[in-house]
């Protein structure tokens, strides 16, 4: 009887210890999952809106690099408006070869302008020009603005020449070769070289060179005449010299817009030359005129000194006849 009651207790305890390990278990397997939940719950909450409007639009971003870009400091929506706006155009997004996610996150990191350069490889593919994402984040990391280089290579734009900026009166002053200046102002049409778009030379560079050709074309004329008569001989004649080269942009095209004549420059530098003359006669005359005066005072010394010299000869004719006569060597007549 004793023994059953043992036996009785001894399982009772053993069935509660079970139940014991069983309930321990089942509370920490309850908080985990209540953990996991809550981590589940604070991505969604955070990064829910974003996947699912990648998702809907077809971007191909992962919950994972969107959780990525949290850690690594990313606008996560500048990537994912960028991805979908790529998507969306028919660009080509592939993970290894395509606009991907890891490449926009690089430029950004690189401290790039992702959405201009999406815009603008957008425009281009729109004009048919051939611009790849590499060739236009390069572009953007110079500091140039790959948009409006876009933009500028689908519309060209009209600069004036000289630069209303630096130069006060607004006009290139050139002198033909009969001395009448020419005062000239020229429009030119460029359109963007994306090619040349790295390294090559500004829009400052181009309005130099157009406007120290346009001086020379005017300076080569035999007179202003011929250049009046003809202005486009001038835009010909520059355009074939190729001053795009080696420069961000294409010259479509050299236009007079303005062009009027100045002071007779020829006449007035003849006319200076003749004064200048005049003064270096007056200067050369004043020169034999001094030198005439002083030698005027040289001969005037010269008389002077003769005349001295006359007068003590004349004192030595006295003593030479009393010494002829005390030496008995005088006789009178």
């Amino acid at each position: 009887m004793m023994i059953t009651l043992i036996d009785t207790l001894m399982l009772a305890q053993r069935n509660d210890s079970g139940v014991t390990m069983q309930g321990l278990l089942l509370t920490a397997g309850i908080i985990i999952a209540g953990f996991v939940g809550l981590v589940c719950l604070i991505v969604l909450w955070s990064f829910g809106s974003l996947w699912l409007q990648a998702q809907m639009s077809g971007a191909d971003v992962s919950m994972g690099s969107l959780i990525g870009m949290y850690f690594r400091q990313v606008r996560s929506s500048i990537v994912v408006n960028a991805k979908i706006m790529a998507a969306q155009a028919g660009l080509d997004i592939d993970r290894k070869a395509g606009i991907s996610t890891q490449r926009l996150e690089a430029h950004y990191l690189a401290e790039g302008n992702v959405m201009n350069v999406l815009n603008a490889i957008i425009a281009a593919q729109r004009a048919g020009i051939d611009l790849d994402f590499d060739r236009a984040a390069a572009i953007d990391l110079a500091g140039r603005d790959v948009l409006d280089a876009v933009r500028t290579s689908v519309h060209p734009r009209v600069i004036d020449c000289p630069d209303q900026r630096y130069s006060p009166t607004g006009f290139l002053s050139a002198i033909a070769k009969d001395g009448i200046e020419l005062k000239v102002k020229a429009r030119v049409t460029v359109r963007t070289n994306l090619e040349q778009l790295i390294g090559g030379a500004t829009e400052e560079t181009v309005i130099a060179r157009v406007g120290e050709s346009i001086i020379s074309s005017i300076g080569s004329s035999e007179t202003h005449l011929a250049v009046l008569e003809n202005p486009n001989m001038i835009s010909r004649t520059v355009l074939k010299r190729g001053l795009d080269n080696q420069t961000a942009f294409t010259i479509v095209s050299i236009d007079i817009a303005h062009i009027e004549v100045g002071q007779n420059i020829g006449a007035r530098l003849r006319a200076d030359q003749a004064e200048a003359d005049v003064r270096m006669a007056r200067a050369q005359a004043e020169q034999r005129r001094a030198d005439a005066i002083a030698q005027e005072q040289v001969m005037k010394a010269k008389v002077a000194e003769n005349r001295a010299n006359l007068v003590l000869a004349e004192s030595e004719v006295p003593k030479a006849m009393a010494k002829a006569f005390l030496d008995g060597h005088f006789q009178g007549a």
